[in-house]
């Protein structure tokens, strides 16, 4: 280690310093050249290349008549609904799931730098004075005790610095480098489909809320109608025109219809404390801001991607795909283990009784040192560990291929749902206003005494039911979509 001091003492130190350094740089040389063009043991990564056919509903996706396609960057944008927007933004800022993410991150990062580092020299500088009292009764104390001139007490200083460093001569630190990249490279994917998946619960959540709002404001209105109905029944009753048994039907009519209520407004509540939670609130904290109802947003219109585009965007893919890639290096870091390992270290420094000559020609002392160390026998651990790695990474391309196939199969099902449920409301939309228009016609032939009540009671139970699925499968419409959004991997800027 070279220390700057007085002019006047340069010449004299530079020239061991200058003799021990010209001895070492020969040897980091040629090691560093043999570094630089060694091959890595183990098996050099390829990236699979998976097929997938066109999906297969994707056609009756494309074949919608929606609003225009939103990017799938910020697909929540497409619904055209503030609201939604502001909880996105929110959750996406405050979510602690993606806090967790991030920590995961940092936590791979540290380990890639560590895995680099140790493919560097370690230097380690340590200055050190001490204060020492000799034993008189010691083999050296008698020794010394005979000097004449010799003292008990006794200070002693040094400065020096030792370096080592591990020469990676077939790769062993490299492979474990790579595969530390690769796995810091997963766990960023890792983050990003975290944020895929609660930006796509927000928006789930949300059109719950929206779909059971509109089931309580069907329930409320069928109360007011039958509660209207009762009081009907009930005059007529008084005038000798209904009978008792009309008062009880209509009576368990309007129960029916209160009993719902409860029912969906327990639905309700959990899915606001669902959204609280997403935001990183306690329940309860955001949920007055929905107590004003609103419809459910037109659907936008989402591209069939082709699979191709679906592997490049889907995170889950990507995050497999790097702890693939990660196994394969472990392999070669395994297979490190069979080589020898040279490690080269060395120290400069000033050792010295006396301060005023710790800088001089007689106080510096050097040290360098080669060492091999090679593991020849070991019961078979080196064979053991090897395939270890080579069934991790097996384990490894079983479970990319099992990722792609789910994710094909999270797109199929989200497209075949969003169509069919797009389709089923407007049946349902239809079914509603014929229903409508029949319990109105019961309700005047009930009064003009042409029907009786059972009649009215069977027409409103039925558009009770229809109103209740309209408003339950319009939300199921729209959670599809969301579901569609997230299947292609929407909700990250590629």
């Amino acid at each position: 280690m070279m220390i700057t001091h007085r002019p006047a003492e340069q010449d004299v130190i530079s020239s061991p310093v200058r003799k021990t350094v010209g001895w070492l740089r020969p040897g980091v040389a040629l090691s560093l050249a043999f570094v630089s063009s060694a091959c890595a043991v183990g098996p050099d990564y390829k990236a699979p290349n998976p097929h997938l056919d066109t999906f297969h509903s994707a056609a009756a996706v494309n074949a919608r008549r929606a609003a225009p396609s939103p990017s799938l960057d910020a697909w929540w944008n497409g619904f055209h609904d503030p609201e939604l927007v502001r909880i996105e933004q929110r959750v996406l800022s405050q979510n602690l799931d993606l806090a967790a993410a991030l920590a995961r991150v940092r936590q791979a990062s540290g380990a890639a730098e560590a895995a680099t580092a140790r493919l560097l020299p370690t230097l380690d500088f340590a200055p050190e004075a001490s204060v020492n009292r000799m034993s008189r009764e010691s083999l050296i104390g008698h020794v010394v005790g005979t000097v004449p001139g010799s003292h008990r007490d006794y200070r002693t200083y040094d400065v020096s610095g030792a370096a080592s460093w591990e020469i990676d001569l077939f790769g062993g630190l490299r492979r474990g480098q790579e595969a530390a990249r690769d796995e810091e490279q997963a766990a960023q994917a890792e983050r990003v489909g975290e944020r895929v998946t609660v930006a796509a619960d927000a928006a789930d959540a949300y059109f719950q809320i929206r779909g059971d709002q509109a089931r309580l404001a069907v329930v409320e209105k069928q109360i007011a109608v039958d509660s209207h109905l009762l009081e009907l029944v009930r005059q007529r009753r008084a005038s000798g025109v209904s009978n008792e048994r009309e008062v009880a039907q209509a009576e368990a009519l309007l129960q029916s219809a209160r009993q719902n209520a409860p029912l969906i407004r327990i639905a309700l509540e959990a899915q606001l404390n669902r959204l609280d939670v997403l935001m990183g609130a306690q329940p309860g904290g955001y949920a007055a801001e929905l107590d004003a109802r609103a419809d459910i947003p037109a659907i936008p219109a989402i591209d069939g991607d082709t699979p191709a585009e679906m592997l490049r965007r889907r995170p889950d893919i990507l995050a497999a795909e790097r702890r693939l890639a990660a196994s394969n290096a472990r392999i070669g870091q395994a297979l490190g283990d069979y080589y020898p390992k040279l490690s080269l270290s060395g120290a400069l420094g000033f050792q010295s009784l006396n301060p005023q000559r710790l800088f001089t020609a007689p106080g510096f002392q050097a040290a360098g040192s080669g060492a091999i160390r090679w593991r020849i026998f070991d019961f078979g651990k080196i064979d053991a560990e090897v395939q270890q790695a080579r069934g991790a990474n097996a384990e490894a391309l079983a479970r990319y291929r099992l990722t792609v196939l789910h994710a094909a199969e999270d797109v199929e099902n989200a497209f075949t749902t969003l169509v069919q449920s797009e389709q089923r409301t407007e049946e349902l939309r239809i079914e509603v206003a014929s229903l409508t228009r029949a319990r109105d016609l019961s309700q005047q032939s009930f009064q003009a005494g042409v029907i009786p009540l059972t009649d009215v009671l069977d027409a409103d139970r039925q558009l009770l039911d229809s109103q209740d699925q309209l408003a339950l499968n319009r939300a199921n419409a729209a959670r599809a979509a969301v579901s569609s959004f997230r299947a292609l991997g929407g909700g990250w800027p590629t």
